[in-house]
């Protein structure tokens, strides 16, 4: 599992209570690490010497909003009429910046500027002491609290330490999220070190107080994970009557051309060519909204891969242009699965002869494709959207 520059995505395994005599060696052990892995010894006594576990951090790793709200309530939440007016005013506020920026890496300043909307308000988290903590101790705690992720999260805490020895940050300075996420777009340290520029030219890469750095640190990291400059990220699209909801399996990529001549249209053709390819996603199935998704999409999904999360950044790139809201609403009435519920799905399709692969509660795009096998098979509409409904319509052809 990949991570991403917020936060890695959906952590694998429980994370367990620390004891401080527990703590306290594993951070010596981090030091000796640190170090081997060059790290200068006193840059790493002095952070690790004195650390105590972060129980908040622990805490936090149970309830990532991205994997656990419904789509529509990530969006709902992050993109309000006072966040876009905000990222306008910022995009005023920095249009040279923003205009150098474009210049150089070839990423729009709306995709920009909404990726620092969404991770950090635009800046106004950064200080806000109940959000962000010390990023040493946070992943420090992470290494030691967490059996299923020990070595991620040393790599990450040497690559915060080089930061320090660097001076591309003070201690003080060096604060992000519960997983150590960093500055005004949110890059981990290990993503900070192989990404971030100084663009600003005073010779320190600064994610915390310098907004040009913040945002070419970002350009150049969508550079470099495949974005196309010109190319917008995708489109909301209407569906034809009688629409054939088994062509929206994530893996059917067509030009736009050829959806159209399947009835399918983006609402706002803006910036799209024919020759643009595109798959169609359902992410509340055939009721809510429809998307055709740009490669674009996929560099967004590369920074969190939380399709929450990747919408979110696109649709508020959108609002900042002025563009309106989504045309069809969401199913706002449907009740999502819990965990439970959702390995109980994923049981009953293995069950009942649509293998999702392991039982892990996460509805990815095997899970999806068995669910749509089911429904196809049940007579009813193949959109792979796995509700309470749908789990209940399994519960009962069981019986």
């Amino acid at each position: 599992m990949k991570s991403a520059p917020l936060l890695f995505a959906a952590l694998s395994a429980a994370i367990l209570p620390v004891s401080a005599a527990r703590s306290d060696s594993c951070f010596e052990g981090l030091a000796g690490k640190a170090i081997e892995a060059g790290v200068p010894r006193e840059v790493a006594q002095t952070q690790l010497g004195t650390l105590t576990p972060d129980a908040d951090v622990l805490a936090a790793t149970r309830n990532q909003a991205e994997f656990t709200k419904p789509v529509w309530a990530y969006v709902d939440a992050s993109v309000t009429p006072e966040k876009i007016a905000e990222g306008q005013r910022k995009l005023q506020q920095w249009t040279s910046a923003l205009d150098a920026i474009e210049a150089r890496y070839g990423v729009d300043r709306y995709t920009l500027v909404a990726f620092w909307g969404v991770e950090s308000s635009y800046g106004a988290v950064l200080d806000d002491p109940t959000i962000v903590r010390p990023a040493v101790r946070s992943l420090a705690t992470l290494a030691c609290g967490d059996p299923g992720r020990p070595d991620y999260w040393g790599a990450e805490l040497i690559a915060a330490l080089k930061i320090l020895a660097a001076g591309d940050a003070t201690p003080e300075r060096l604060t992000g999220s519960w997983a150590g996420a960093l500055g005004n777009t949110q890059f981990m340290p290990s993503v900070f070190l192989s990404r971030a520029v100084d663009f600003d030219g005073d010779g320190r890469r600064d994610l915390w107080g310098s907004v040009p750095d913040s945002l070419a640190s970002t350009a150049n990291y969508l550079v470099a994970e495949g974005w196309k400059a010109g190319e917008r990220w995708g489109a909301e699209a209407t569906l034809p009557d009688g629409f054939d909801f088994a062509l929206a399996d994530e893996t059917t990529s067509l030009t736009l051309a050829e959806w159209r001549i399947l009835g399918v249209k983006p609402v706002r053709d803006d910036g799209l060519r024919d020759e643009n390819k595109a798959t169609l996603y359902l992410p509340a199935g055939a009721r809510g909204p429809a998307f055709l998704l740009m490669p674009n999409f996929a560099v967004i999904l590369r920074y969190n891969t939380s399709f929450s999360y990747a919408l979110t950044v696109a649709h508020l790139s959108d609002r900042l242009q002025g563009w309106p809201g989504f045309g069809r609403d969401w199913p706002r009435g449907d009740r999502m699965l819990g965990t439970e519920e959702r390995q109980d799905l994923q049981t009953l399709l293995n069950e009942q002869g649509h293998p999702v692969g392991t039982v892990d509660g996460k509805i990815g795009p095997r899970t999806r494709a068995a669910l749509r096998a089911f429904q196809k098979a049940s007579g009813l509409p193949p959109d792979g959207y796995a509700n309470a409904v749908m789990l209940e319509t399994l519960r009962s052809q069981k019986k």
